[in-house]
């Protein structure tokens, strides 16, 4: 049987088929829709959101020693957060399968950078997977469990941006139910650091042997060419743009990344006068093969290291001509920069912050948006959680009336640990945290904050307010966010204080569907009222536009009800549309 498949919704199926049965993960572009996909089709993974990747990881770990079939997901920067337990995990070595997703993010569509986790790989000693279509997805999943049984080893599946989200037809299979491995209780292997030397050997062990099957695994494949003057190495979804591009050449595509095969690239690098090797990315398998003697190849140098490769971009710098016109040629497309979706809660608290003129650190999420015309409001942003301590830091530097800014879900992940710190180090910050009851920037999944799980089930909710008072905190304050004199005020109060605050900005998330599914009332403009002051566009809504009279106009099928507009109208123009059903 075959399904038409995200790359993503494949990884998830391979997981379901090779009987896994514990899945954990923070979400993060472009992995998300791997535990959405485990929630809505196969409960029997018993998939989770968690903190963050560091708990997530450290779930998996457990689960997995424990005897377990186990997938933990994150995307490239989530392995930074959960580093600690990656480098160390494979010292005692796992007991049941264990993949960990690494989503990387070449092109940076949704993302601070664009770092290569086949380094971090490296440093930590683990093997690396990459598949090149949504079948190897699947396969290279349940691929990947089996060499960590074999190996007793973590492997770390990797993914980028264009082979999560790619769709392909995919052969799959039923359910293999594996049964759970015994756990033996090994002090040695498991625990007390000090027995981490004696283990340290084991891991040179375990990479020698892995390097001999990379050999001759059938992860990696050899594709003859016609001729014998170019060859081609690659690497993941880069393998389909030189299939694309190169038909005729012969190509090795490498499907597993870490540890390299020394041997076979010699002996395919050997047959051809110049060989390419074409990978997104650093140069990771270039300098495996610089390094290893091989003199006759190309890479980085042509190909270059930033963004994405494209078949397009692959024609260009071989000097194959200009590519095919896009589909798009000659479409005039009306430019939409980035912003908030109609109705969102962050406008009231952007504009205050702009009205107030204070520093603004701000954190990941999509309140990013916020240091964006038309409010550019925030300063700075950097990493998840990063905000407090930034803060902290303007603050010593002599700016005064700094302010951090975070979400409900990046608070939770990052943030909890640098409030206590500057609550500690007797700062005087201001921390405004978004609750929207929803981790909003990568589709609005659930938090601890949202009272709901993955699957949807009622949890318990995390009380901010007790949780920020905890941290030594006296001044808390929570503010409807749709109430936009309040927020001012609110805000104002809180960097007037003479020591930390928290401003806690409630209102959910209008993409949560339950909110979506509601029926609101929309607003509508009286053209007898309105004198055209412009007043309703400063809230910068979307939905608010102009007639060809040039009165202001709303959207009745987009309008939130949030009543922003109306408070603005000097002339009490917008209300709500009588009758509306």
């Amino acid at each position: 049987m075959r399904e038409f498949l995200l790359g993503n919704e494949a990884i998830a199926r391979g997981a379901w088929e090779a009987g896994v049965k514990f899945v954990s993960g923070y979400p993060g572009t472009p992995s998300t829709e791997i535990i959405e996909t485990l929630a809505t089709r196969y409960p029997e993974t018993n998939p989770r959101w968690t903190a963050n990747e560091k708990v997530a990881f450290e779930e998996g770990m457990g689960a997995a020693i424990g005897g377990l079939r186990t997938l933990v997901t994150m995307k490239h920067v989530g392995l930074n957060v959960a580093a600690d337990a990656f480098m160390v995990f494979p010292y005692s070595g796992t007991n049941g399968g264990f993949v960990v997703i690494s989503a990387d993010d070449p092109g940076m569509h949704s993302s601070q950078n664009e770092q290569d986790n086949r380094y971090l790989a490296r440093v930590a000693k683990v093997p690396v997977l990459e598949p090149s279509d949504a079948q190897e997805c699947r396969d290279f999943m349940m691929a990947g469990l089996n060499l960590s049984e074999q190996f007793h080893s973590p492997v770390m599946l990797r993914t980028t941006t264009r082979l999560a989200h790619h769709k392909g037809l995919v052969e799959v299979g039923e359910r293999t139910e594996v049964a759970t491995r015994e756990f033996n209780r090994d002090p040695q292997r498991f625990s007390v650091p000090i027995y981490r030397l004696l283990r340290r050997p084991e891991v040179e062990k375990t990479l020698t042997a892995l390097a001999e099957y990379a050999e001759t695994c059938p992860f990696n494949r050899i594709e003859e060419g016609r001729d014998n003057k170019i060859g081609v190495v690659t690497s993941g979804i880069s393998y389909q743009y030189v299939k694309e591009v190169l038909p005729h050449v012969g190509v090795l595509r490498l499907g597993i990344t870490y540890p390299l095969p020394a041997n076979l690239l010699r002996d395919f690098c050997s047959k051809y006068e110049t060989v390419y090797v074409i990978e997104e990315g650093e140069p990771f398998i270039e300098e495996f093969m610089r390094a290893a003697g091989i003199a006759n190849i190309t890479g980085k140098e042509l190909f270059g290291v930033i963004g994405e490769y494209s078949p397009a971009r692959l024609r260009k710098t071989l000097g194959m001509g200009n590519p095919p016109a896009p589909f798009t040629e000659g479409i005039k497309l009306i430019p939409r920069p980035p912003m908030f979706c109609i109705g969102c809660g962050h406008r009231t608290v952007f504009a205050a912050l702009r009205q107030l003129r204070v520093t603004v650190s701000g954190d990941i999420g999509c309140y990013t948006m916020g240091a964006l015309p038309p409010y550019e409001a925030e300063h700075t942003t950097f990493c998840m959680g990063a905000s407090i301590g930034v803060a902290v830091g303007l603050e010593q530097a002599g700016h005064e009336n700094t302010v951090a800014i975070i979400g409900d879900s990046t608070f939770v992940h990052a943030g909890i640990p640098p409030l206590i710190d500057a609550v500690y180090n007797k700062s005087r910050l201001t921390l405004i945290i978004l609750d929207n009851s929803a981790t909003g920037m990568t589709g609005s999944q659930p938090n601890p904050i949202s009272g709901k799980d993955a699957m949807g089930e009622e949890t318990p909710k995390l009380d901010l307010e007790a949780l920020s008072r905890a941290s030594g905190v006296q001044n808390v304050a929570v503010v409807d966010t749709w109430d936009r004199k309040e927020v001012v005020n609110v805000i104002r109060r809180a960097v007037s204080f003479k020591g930390p605050s928290v401003v806690i900005a409630r209102g959910p998330c209008q993409q949560l569907p339950e909110i979506k599914r509601s029926l609101r009332i929309p607003f509508f403009i009286h053209e007898d009222l309105c004198t055209q002051c412009d007043a309703c566009f400063k809230v910068w809504c979307p939905a608010i536009t102009r007639t060809e009279n040039n009165f202001p106009v709303i959207a009745a099928n987009e309008c939130t009800s949030c009543t922003v507009c109306a408070q603005v109208c000097p002339t009490d123009a917008i209300k709500l549309a009588e009758g509306f059903a």
